[in-house]
C-alpha cells in the first residue's frame, strides 16, 4: 500500500486531498495542529474536520498533531515512515494576518516548507512532492 503524507490536513485542500487520495489506496498519513485556531479563533478551528476524516477513512487515516515548524517532529516522522508522496497544503493563508505578525507567518510558511522539502529530500528522495 502506498502512503501519503499530507500536511494541513484537516484544512480545505488538505482533507480534500486526503478522502481523494484514500480512496485511491493510499493509507494517509495526515499533519495538522490546528493553527487556523490561533490565526482566526475558535470558530476557524478545523478540529471538526480532523474529527469527520478519521471517522469516515478509520484506518486509512492516521493523524499527527505536529507543528511543521518543528524540525525534529518532522524527521521523525519522515523517518517512521515510507511516503510515496508528500502534499503540502500548510499554510498561514492570510495577507492581513501576515502583516500583523510577520515572523510568524515566515516561520510557517517558509521554514515549515523547507523543512518538508529537506525532510523528503533525506528520507523519502523518490517520493513526489506537491506544494500548493
Amino acid at each position: 500500500m502506498q502512503t501519503a503524507l499530507i500536511t494541513g490536513s484537516a484544512g480545505l485542500i488538505g482533507s480534500e486531498a486526503a478522502q481523494f487520495f484514500a480512496g485511491k489506496g493510499f493509507h494517509i498519513v495526515g499533519v495538522d495542529n490546528d493553527l487556523r485556531k490561533y490565526f482566526f479563533g475558535e470558530k476557524a478551528s478545523t478540529a471538526w474536520i480532523r474529527q469527520k476524516l478519521e471517522e469516515k477513512l478509520g484506518e486509512k487515516y492516521e493523524h499527527h498533531s505536529i507543528d511543521i515548524r518543528d524540525e525534529s517532529a518532522i524527521e521523525k516522522l519522515f523517518q517512521s515512515h515510507n511516503f510515496d508522496l508528500v502534499i503540502h497544503t500548510a499554510a498561514q493563508p492570510s495577507h492581513d494576518w501576515a502583516a500583523k505578525e510577520p515572523l510568524t507567518d515566515f516561520t510557517v510558511n517558509a521554514n515549515g516548507t523547507l523543512n518538508l522539502l529537506e525532510a523528503c529530500r533525506k528520507f523519502a528522495p523518490k517520493a513526489t512532492f506537491i506544494f500548493t
